[in-house]
């Protein structure tokens, strides 16, 4: 999904390297954390209490805690609320659509009528 990404700017090409990427702890394995790292990625991503209970057993040799920004983390709210918005409409969280074509094309459609639905609320 990383590799997707497109951040655009006021100029220049996109950006495809975000400063960091939020998830949850089902995201915070040393593969998905690595991988971050090594593209300079900052990664706000809890770590599991299994997992900090294992490098604590481990002592010093088990490696240092890993950074949580909480603040940041807190955003991510934001981010998981647009997702349910977005899952209200059947055809995307059944992922009814075969194609990923077709599927993008619903996402785009549910998020103008959000938008559409946000910017008449805003106009009153």
């Amino acid at each position: 999904m990383l590799r997707k990404i497109r951040v655009r700017g006021p100029v220049g090409r996109p950006r495809t390297r975000p400063g960091a990427v939020t998830g949850d702890r089902a995201y915070s394995s040393r593969g998905n954390r690595a991988h971050l790292r090594k593209r300079g990625i900052k990664a706000v991503i809890p770590e599991k209490a299994d997992q900090a209970a294992n490098r604590n057993k481990k002592g010093s040799g088990g490696g240092r805690p890993v950074s949580h920004d909480a603040d940041l983390y807190k955003e991510r709210n934001t981010v998981e609320r647009l997702i349910n918005k977005l899952k209200a409409w059947r055809s995307i969280a059944t992922r009814y659509d075969k194609t990923p074509e077709s599927y993008l094309a619903g996402l785009h459609l549910r998020a103008s009528m959000i938008w559409i639905k946000d910017l008449t609320r805003s106009a009153h």
